[in-house]
């Protein structure tokens, strides 16, 4: 992703911090986007004797994903940039496949979210660790998100039947990247 040439920032940080910030936002964004649509799909298409469960746990992980995305968007914003929400641009700078799975049982649609909520998860703590001089404020707001991530995480976890994925393991339609969804 190109950096975005901003016009103004925030007070007490440079142009070129703020670029740095924006870009890094930018490609969370579109991470927590596409685990939205994600959620979404999963909820339309798990079966199984866990299907009600995992149906309803899904649909509130959806809303606070979408308030995180949100928020992401706006400090884009604040910090002088453009946020790039569509579908196409996410498609075109995201460095992952699609989640590969379509209707299937709640076990095998949960340890592909675990997956999913790793990389994601992994991503957000690296953003987390470069803002930390550069830009506290972005930084307290990934904290925040990494919060609750973690805890839905937890959630997908503590599912009877679901076995953990070792590490090194692959997650299903990724390129060839170990846990490495976003």
């Amino acid at each position: 992703m190109a950096a975005q040439h901003i016009s103004y920032t925030v007070p007490g940080m440079t142009s070129e911090d703020s670029e740095k910030v924006i870009a890094l936002l930018q490609m969370r964004l579109h991470s927590l986007n596409d685990l939205a649509l994600t959620l979404k799909h999963i909820h339309w298409n798990v079966v199984g004797p866990h299907f009600i469960a995992v149906h309803e746990m899904l649909d509130p992980q959806v809303e606070q994903v979408r308030s995180m995305i949100d928020d992401l968007a706006e400090r884009i914003s604040t910090l002088g940039g453009e946020p790039q929400g569509t579908p196409g641009v996410l498609v075109d700078q995201r460095d992952w496949k699609d989640y590969s799975l379509g209707r299937a049982e709640a076990i095998a649609h949960l340890g592909a979210l675990d997956l999913v909520y790793t990389s994601i998860i992994t991503d957000h703590r690296k953003a987390m660790d470069e803002t930390e001089t550069a830009d506290p404020v972005t930084q307290d707001m990934l904290i925040e998100q990494l919060r609750g991530l973690e805890l839905f995480q937890w959630f997908v976890r503590a599912h009877p039947g679901l076995r953990r994925p070792r590490p090194g393991r692959r997650s299903p339609g990724r390129r060839g990247r170990r846990c490495r969804a976003r």
